[in-house]
């Protein structure tokens, strides 16, 4: 397959297809405008012609005389009536016939020319007529004015002017001849206005075309930066920069993901290779298989908890699993609360629930056991004095669930980065934990239209606040 030619690649931009639409517009306006003014030109030209024809045709008609029914011709010629020698000189022909056609006299070019019978006879009813001849001797065309000169309402003759259409026919030319100059010069400089304009309104485009081909998956950092452009362009190029800014982030956290699912799934893959490189390096007793099968086991349910997580999170938002109906939120969280119990006591904390009664929502009640189960546990895991404290309320049409507690709280900095997948409040990750728990919650939540905030202050505990909206 050839490659295009380059004037057809040409043709294809839209600055040039803009500046041939333009020239086409402009070419047909001329165009339309050209031939008005042709025609008016050529009306308003004949026009005037037939009204000199009629005034030289009465002025010669004021040198004759009707006397018994027969056309008397008087003594004025151009050589002794200045008027009639003006009519000569402006190229009028002029000259007189009786009542059967017969020329009788005259002066000018077309004097002897032979009168053309239609226009006597229209002219016997005592109406002038205007009508085109042509001489074929002289292969040009005429305008003739017939005018009846009547005795006793009876037609005895005719005065006849006749001019030369040359003159219109000129003039008409020079006309049609500046028309098509002019329109192309008009066509030119308005498919080359029109070329500019739209290369001075697409350059954003070009810069767009051009940025999108430098960036890749792996360099998202490329904007337009087309500042003060208050225009469409100006807010697509504005558009595109926050999509690339939000692509930006979207790949960075992806990332982020990626190193951290690897870095985590290494960690319990690299312990269970350990421990066992360890109890095959040499015969042990029993008791030593024992406690290498319980460190096996807990980094198995650790590295469980971990993939269950990360297919939760793959899964993405608002499960094909989940099914909604309407929920006793009071019920849940006293369920809740109720099986994390004796997890708390055993670390001689106090939990407890207080609920409105008759709270529900639609909502998934595994989803919501899951987000409410993370919440207490968390809670749980990083308490070591005091307790936690469950409330559900009705709030603006809203049910708000709080989780409480009085244990270690959160740092400012990590406050807003709590949420984010495989963060962890301990940086030593003794404590256990996937680090995806509050991100898979607030997806939960947020599936569900809720909400799902915190307030901490380090050292004095923390309160994780469920909205979800009422049924």
């Amino acid at each position: 397959m050839r490659p295009p030619r380059l004037n057809q690649l040409r043709i294809r931009s839209l600055r040039t297809r803009f500046g041939v639409w333009v020239a086409v517009l402009v070419l047909l306006a001329v165009a339309a405008l050209g031939i008005f003014v042709y025609v008016d030109v050529g009306r308003g030209l004949r026009g005037a012609l037939d009204d000199s024809l009629r005034v030289s045709a009465s002025l010669a008609a004021s040198t004759v005389t009707a006397t018994q029914g027969a056309l008397v011709i008087g003594d004025s010629t151009p050589d002794t009536n200045s008027e009639l020698q003006v009519l000569l000189a402006q190229g009028d022909t002029i000259r007189y016939l009786d009542a059967r056609g017969a020329i009788l006299d005259g002066f000018g070019l077309l004097k002897d020319l032979p009168p053309d019978p239609t226009d006597l006879e229209a002219a016997r009813s005592e109406r002038p007529v205007f009508s085109d001849t042509s001489d074929p001797t002289r292969d040009r065309d005429y305008r003739v004015y017939t005018m009846p000169v009547t005795d006793g309402g009876a037609v005895v003759g005719f005065v006849q002017a006749l001019h030369d259409l040359r003159s219109v026919a000129e003039t008409l030319e020079r006309l049609l001849a500046a028309l098509l100059v002019g329109g192309a010069v008009v066509m030119i400089a308005a498919g080359l206005v029109g070329y500019f304009l739209a290369r001075r309104a697409l350059a954003p485009i070009d810069t767009i075309t051009k940025t999108a081909r430098r960036i890749s998956a792996q360099d998202l950092s490329a904007r337009l930066n087309l500042s003060g452009v208050d225009d469409e362009l100006g807010r697509l190029a504005s558009t595109f920069d926050d999509m690339l800014e939000r692509l930006d982030e979207s790949f960075q956290r992806e990332r982020r993901f990626t190193a951290d699912a690897s870095h985590e799934l290494r960690t319990p893959l690299a312990a269970m290779e350990a421990i066992l490189g360890v109890v095959r390096s040499e015969r042990r007793k029993p008791a030593e298989y024992e406690q290498a099968l319980d460190d096996l086991a807990e980094e198995t349910t650790r590295l469980r908890d971990l993939v269950e997580d990360l297919l939760a999170l793959a899964r993405g938002a608002r499960s094909a699993t989940m099914e909604f109906a309407t929920v006793d939120i009071s019920t849940l969280a006293e369920d809740v609360v109720d099986a994390l119990r004796p997890l708390a006591e055993a670390k001689n904390l106090t939990l407890e629930c207080s609920a409105e009664p008759g709270l529900t929502a639609r909502a998934d009640s595994d989803g919501l056991i899951r987000v409410f189960l993370n919440l207490v546990e968390n809670a749980i895991k990083f308490t070591e004095h005091g307790g936690i404290k469950v409330s559900a309320g009705s709030r603006m049409d809203a049910v708000v669930v709080d989780v409480a507690d009085t244990g270690i709280g959160i740092a400012s900095d990590d406050l807003d980065a709590i949420f984010e997948r495989f963060h962890r409040v301990d940086r030593s990750r003794s404590t256990p934990g996937t680090g995806l728990g509050l991100s898979l919650a607030r997806r939960i939540v947020e599936d569900h239209g809720g909400t799902l905030t915190v307030r901490s202050r380090e050292g004095k505990g923390s309160s994780f606040t469920v909205t979800l909206p009422e049924n």
